[in-house]
């Protein structure tokens, strides 16, 4: 039964979008086809375009993943503990990966999204639970990152902070409500690439490359509530909880919005190339993350850490990381790196509440539809980033917010991520296509993971 009346936001990337019209034709003989502009030849074309065709919803979620409080925490980590908490991006990214892709078969397999398999297979408080977590952590964390915008752009604007970020809650409001977000965020990444100074700057200081791979691939950990605070907030802004709700719904509009696609419990003749297609693009997009993070840890290190700054308590410290490789326009380039990614995230924190709602209250759930036609739906995202700006107004510090936004994802993921293994690997739900054993150790491991350092914060804080 479809859930919803959703379209793809994604639809650019998917499979069998316009935007690769060729990637369906068949492959003429090699002497019918003449010497292609780039230099590959057609079968080398042939597979590097078929590899792009296969990135869809993980690499958006990928994308979303380095959001303000990303940055934030990775670089306050980075700070405080060095190169210390290196090792937590090689473990993070299988464990996140695995949690990712079950999502997405679960959207893909039932052509529903999460909320709506809750509703309909598990008693409501169950439901209620999930999404009062989910909504709660995403709020917060929708405010820290309107605030973080705000405050970074006024590093080289002589404006109000408190302007700048009603401006940018309103900004991302109207963007929701009136621009397709495969329109919107496909401009928007590109300021997102300034990212990737954070992995140049490792080519203009001096790193100790010994401690950095002994670091990387030895864990350390430090049973102080320090540490475990700075661990669960790692783990939680990388394996988010609206990153579930984003993902799964997003294989459900997929299924809406392409032609001749259906859930795989009513097509299953589709499921090996859709599961292929999931595996890959979950964990390509994953690995974009992952690596990013990597880095943003690694510099704030080699820059703040080596010169005695271990506490990131504004954004112009953590845009000092960049110095080395910016000079000067290092807050310009950490601006573009915040509000890129901030405008992106904004959306996806607000609309994935909206879907777990709607899907929960059945409600019609589409990005696609007008405000009128979908009320319910955008009233949610309404409110939700208009209660994350009112937050701005208490004088919470940006950073220290977006640190905590980390550590209320990390706390919230945990018994979600139990509530996810349960319905992936349950026959009603799921049928023929439950989670292969491989997948539901790797998934039960970072179930496990996150709720062992909640704990071990919870028993630190008594202590």
């Amino acid at each position: 039964m479809p859930c919803g009346n959703a379209t793809a936001w994604s639809r650019v990337t998917s499979p069998k979008s316009q935007k690769y019209p060729s990637m369906t034709t068949t492959t003429l003989k090699p002497e019918a086809n003449p010497a292609t502009p780039d230099g590959l030849g057609p079968a080398k074309r042939s597979s590097v375009s078929q590899f792009l065709a296969n990135l869809g919803p993980g690499l958006t979620t990928g994308a979303s993943d380095d959001d303000p409080s990303g940055i934030a925490t990775y670089s306050q980590v980075g700070a405080q503990f060095g190169y210390g908490l290196l090792w937590t991006m090689p473990l993070s990214y299988p464990l996140m990966a695995a949690i990712q892709e079950i999502c997405a078969r679960i959207g893909r397999v039932t052509g529903c999204g999460l909320a709506a398999n809750l509703r309909k297979n598990y008693p409501r408080p169950v439901l209620f639970f999930v999404l009062i977590a989910m909504t709660a952590a995403n709020v917060f964390n929708l405010g820290a990152d309107i605030g973080a915008m705000g405050t970074s752009l006024a590093l080289i604007l002589p404006a109000n902070v408190m302007l700048l970020t009603v401006t940018f809650g309103i900004i991302s409001l109207l963007a929701v409500l009136y621009i397709p977000y495969s329109t919107y965020a496909k401009y928007l990444k590109w300021l997102t690439l300034s990212l990737f100074a954070y992995v140049g700057i490792v080519f203009f200081v001096h790193v100790p490359w010994r401690d950095v791979l002994r670091s990387t691939l030895i864990p350390r950990v430090v049973l102080k509530r320090e540490f475990l605070m700075a661990l669960i907030a790692v783990l939680g802004t990388t394996i988010s909880p609206y990153l579930f709700f984003w993902q799964a719904s997003q294989e459900v509009e997929e299924v809406k919005g392409n032609r001749g696609e259906k859930a795989l419990k009513d097509a299953p003749s589709q499921a090996a190339a859709q599961m292929q297609r999931i595996h890959t693009d979950t964990y390509v997009g994953m690995a974009f993350s992952n690596v990013v993070a990597f880095f943003i840890i690694l510099t704030a290190a080699s820059t703040l850490h080596t010169h005695g700054i271990t506490e990131v308590a504004t954004c112009a410290q953590a845009a000092a990381a960049l110095r080395p490789i910016a000079g000067r326009f290092a807050s310009a380039l950490f601006v573009c790196g915040i509000v890129g990614t901030g405008l992106i995230a904004v959306p996806v924190l607000a609309s994935s509440a909206a879907y777990g709602i709607g899907e929960g209250c059945q409600w019609r759930v589409s990005l696609e539809k007008r405000p009128l036609q979908a009320v319910g739906f955008y009233s949610v995202i309404g409110i939700a980033i208009g209660t994350g700006l009112l937050l701005n107004f208490l004088h919470i510090d940006p950073v220290k917010a977006l640190f905590w936004a980390a550590i209320l994802n990390g706390v919230v993921a945990a018994p979600l991520m139990a509530v996810i293994m349960i319905m992936a690997s349950n026959r009603k739900v799921m049928g023929r296509f439950v989670i292969p054993p491989c997948l539901k150790w790797v998934g039960w491991c970072a179930t496990s993971v996150m709720l062992c350092v909640c704990i071990g914060v919870l028993l630190s804080w008594k202590a």
